[in-house]
C-alpha cells in the first residue's frame, strides 16, 4: 500500500515538456504543482516528478534530502488523500512537484503541507 515504484516516476521527457506548456498549475508553499490529464497507457493514476532548484540549493546533498523528504511525505498520503478520488473518476494525470522555499523545511512541515496539497489537487482535478 505504502510503496512508491519505479512506475509511478515520471521519467518521459515528452510528458514533462507537455506538463510545462499545457499543464494546469498552483502554488501550495513551499510546492510548486503542475498538473495535466495523462491520455497514455499508465499502470497507476499519478505519474510523478519531483525537483528541487540547484540555483537555490547548491550542495547536492541538501538538494537529495528535500527530494527524499517530498518523496516519503508523498508516498505516506498518496493512497488515501489522491488515489482513491482518481480511481472512482477513472482519470489519470502525471504531476510536477517543485520546491520553491529558500531554506530545507522539517519533514513534519512538508508532510502536513503535502496533505494540503494532494487535497487542493483532488479539487482542481474534479473541476
Amino acid at each position: 500500500m505504502y510503496t512508491f515504484k519505479k512506475e509511478e516516476r515520471l521519467c518521459n521527457k515528452k510528458l514533462i515538456d507537455g506538463l510545462y506548456h499545457n499543464g494546469s498549475s498552483f502554488l501550495c508553499y513551499p510546492f510548486k504543482v503542475s498538473w495535466a490529464l495523462a491520455n497514455g497507457e499508465q499502470v497507476f493514476p499519478v505519474q510523478i516528478v519531483f525537483s528541487v532548484s540547484k540555483k537555490r540549493f547548491k550542495k547536492a546533498v541538501d538538494r537529495n534530502l528535500i527530494k527524499r523528504r517530498m518523496r516519503e511525505a508523498y508516498r505516506l498520503s498518496k493512497q488515501t488523500y489522491l488515489y482513491e478520488m482518481l480511481n472512482n473518476s477513472e482519470k489519470k494525470i502525471v504531476l510536477f512537484l517543485g520546491y520553491v522555499a529558500k531554506d530545507i523545511t522539517p519533514f513534519d512541515l512538508a508532510q502536513k503541507k503535502m496533505l494540503k496539497l494532494l487535497t487542493q489537487l483532488c479539487a482542481e482535478v474534479a473541476k
